[in-house]
């Protein structure tokens, strides 16, 4: 079977997260307790067998560097192919691209060195555990030159305001997309597409002095191009924002989604880091919790996801929140509908309190 490689673009997503991306990209912000958003999309990669991956990030990415290290996490660590973090300049004076453009004109090297013929390129804000190697093989087989992978949601919501809709045929040949909110059919920012196509358009983009590969690569070419979708199924989730982020965290408390999500074929892989278990005091009260190696539980946590190490001392009461790693939370302290970044201390006798529809958050490093 032709090889494909993997290629994280994320130059256009949503940077709606507020104090949660002060000093990170979204790609980096810790998700269901151990993760990183972007552990899911390169571990559905990995687990489609690809074997080299690009990133495209133009800032905020000291994080993401030190999450992904040499990608051994991911079996990225290899001799040929492996994990690349591709920035967008490299001092080109004739350099006349822009948007994600800039990345494919000044990485152009990278492509071509490559022996894969085709390309799956994706965000890091479509929440999914699956192979895409069953789309890829429904793309070879309908001689298609893209393929978009797209979801249908029974309920339309808020996140999923910012994408793009599909309107096929019978045969499920792409005819439009739209920014009709009333169509479920979502394009998921996943596709496949030949790597020779690929940097034609690429360079098509680049001459006409567009900005966005997808948009005026793709969207604008429909018609030219044969362009097939193919539905995914099973758990998924859209996050790109403080409260999708916050409502989906949640969602993983109900065992059907967490199941949905991690136990499945494929493993989501992550960074790994050796904790102690989880410590549990004499007066502990847990209902409904996901709690990460190397805490130490003395109060009450309730319907709550804690990443690793932290600290929830005797007499404190959390619910319905979520606390990122080394979190120190004091005798006494009330935290309601509440996100803590990583590294937050709050000291004894405080109270936080927000809203589901739109909770409290605290950026990293803060002392209350």
């Amino acid at each position: 079977m032709s090889k494909m490689m993997g290629l994280i673009n994320l130059e256009h997503e949503y940077p709606l997260f507020n104090e949660l991306t002060y000093f990170r990209n979204a790609s980096s912000i810790p998700f269901g307790g151990r993760y990183r958003m972007i552990d899911f999309t390169l571990s559905n990669m990995v687990n489609s067998g690809i074997e080299e991956v690009a990133i495209f990030v133009r800032n905020k990415y000291r994080s993401l560097m030190d999450h992904m290290g040499t990608g051994e996490n991911w079996d990225l660590d290899r001799r040929n192919g492996g994990l690349f973090i591709l920035p967008p300049d490299w001092n080109d004076p004739n350099d006349q691209s822009r948007g994600d453009l800039q990345f494919f004109h000044n990485n152009r090297d990278y492509f071509h060195r490559s022996k894969s013929e085709y390309v799956l390129i994706s965000g890091s804000q479509f929440i999914t555990n699956t192979d895409y190697q069953e789309a890829f093989q429904f793309h070879l087989d309908r001689q298609a030159d893209v393929t978009l992978i797209s979801v249908e949601v029974d309920t339309l919501r808020e996140e999923h305001e910012p994408y793009l809709r599909l309107e096929t045929d019978d045969l499920n040949w792409v005819r439009g997309l739209t920014n009709d909110k009333r169509n479920p059919r979502i394009f998921t920012g996943v596709y496949i597409i030949h790597k020779e196509l690929l940097m034609e358009l690429a360079d098509h983009c680049i001459a006409y002095d567009r900005d966005h590969f997808f948009l005026h690569g793709i969207k604008e070419k429909l018609d030219e191009l044969r362009v097939q979708t193919f539905a995914h199924q099973g758990y998924s989730a859209f996050v790109n924002n403080v409260d999708s982020y916050y409502q989906h965290n949640m969602n993983l408390l109900d065992e059907e989604n967490y199941r949905n999500l991690f136990h499945q074929q494929h493993i989501v892989r992550t960074k790994v880091s050796n904790n102690p278990p989880v410590e549990y005091g004499e007066q502990t009260k847990v209902n409904q919790a996901i709690i990460a190696n190397g805490c130490t539980i003395g109060g009450e946590v309730e319907r709550s996801v804690l990443f690793r190490g932290v600290s929830i001392q005797q007499g404190a009461v959390v619910r319905n929140s979520i606390i990122m790693q080394r979190c120190i939370i004091e005798d006494g302290v009330h935290l309601e509908n509440v996100i803590l970044d990583k590294d937050v201390h709050v000291k004894a006798g405080q109270k936080l309190v927000g809203s589901i529809e739109k909770p409290y958050v605290v950026a990293k490093r803060q002392e209350i």
